[in-house]
């Protein structure tokens, strides 16, 4: 089921299937780095303005699935718009990400028609010097049976456009909102059982 906080901004009302915190794994395969399943955390989160925070971090698994060291960390900013880059006047969702490795994106892309699904794809890249060379990708979020899946596409100057990250994330109960809960249970508690 997916909740829509009172406070949540109108314009960000789509998006709100991806409010919370994720947590999960997947798999991490692209030319020129290290093959691996991966453990990731994403929080989504607002304050009343017309966007989501987005933070990710990812960590490389051993085969217990034990961290063994970071991946990537990701922190960004997902807004809703009315496209003003073409004469259709649809909405759309825009991203602007900065990675740990100095990789700066901004991606743009739709909500599906009538699913919590978002299609996104950058239009601008930008990179500091050390930073794995890297020209553009895309990304496809679903929230599917209460799950949060994501995959993503990756291309640089001597790698097509190929999948390179995916992941399968469940939403992490948040305590306070358990506590709230417990607290509006009536006196007894038996009532619950009846």
């Amino acid at each position: 089921m997916i909740e829509i906080p009172s406070d949540l901004h109108p314009d960000v009302v789509s998006l709100a299937f991806l409010l919370g915190t994720w947590e999960g794994a997947g798999v991490h395969d692209f030319p020129g780095s290290e093959k691996c399943n991966f453990g990731q955390e994403i929080v989504f989160r607002h304050d009343g303005r017309p966007f989501l925070e987005f933070r990710s971090r990812t960590w490389v698994l051993n085969a217990e699935g034990d961290k063994v060291r970071p991946l990537e960390n990701e922190h960004g900013f997902w807004r809703v718009t009315t496209n003003q880059r073409g004469t259709s006047g649809e909405r759309e969702v825009e991203l602007s990400l900065v990675r740990d490795d100095g990789t700066v994106e901004i991606w743009y892309g739709k909500l599906a028609d009538g699913k919590p699904q978002i299609e996104l794809a950058t239009d601008a890249v930008a990179r500091v010097e050390g930073s794995a060379p890297y020209s553009g990708g895309k990304r496809l979020y679903g929230f599917v049976e209460e799950q949060l899946l994501w995959v993503g596409e990756k291309q640089a100057p001597e790698v097509p456009l190929r999948p390179y990250m995916s992941a399968q994330l469940k939403k992490v109960l948040n305590p306070a909102q358990l506590v709230k809960d417990v607290n509006d249970l009536p006196d007894d508690g038996i009532a619950f059982f009846r």
